[in-house]
């Protein structure tokens, strides 16, 4: 499986943006698909993930209400629709797949290379 992370750029505070990841290679409809961001000097996080075949959901705190996971199934990709930016939310994105249905890294083996979100305040 190989993921594509694609979307990142700069935008001011209270700004939108949405982001996505097209996997390829031998891909499975029962996987779950995640988000996890890095920041300078910080530790990677997760965000949000998506189980495939139900479209269940699940966000970290510091972005629930504002970020909206979604993914479309003809074209094998996911999206993270990203509402009231704050500098807070800056950061390298990564979009990583595996079968469990998890809000932790070390379940995830396949990872997409990161796109950067700068936040301006």
């Amino acid at each position: 499986v190989q993921l594509q992370a694609s979307g990142g750029g700069l935008v001011q505070t209270g700004g939108s943006l949405r982001l996505s990841c097209a996997a390829s290679g031998r891909w499975f409809g029962s996987y779950a698909c995640a988000w996890f961001r890095q920041a300078p000097g910080k530790e990677r996080e997760f965000v949000a993930v998506i189980n495939w075949s139900d479209s269940n959901t699940y966000y970290a705190g510091s972005v629930k209400g504002r970020f909206t996971v979604s993914r479309d199934n003809a074209k094998n990709t996911m999206y993270l629709q990203m509402n009231s930016l704050k500098p807070e939310d800056t950061a390298v994105y990564f979009c990583a797949a595996d079968r469990s249905y998890s809000a932790r890294q070390e379940d995830y083996h396949y990872w997409g290379q990161g796109t950067l979100v700068t936040v301006s305040s």
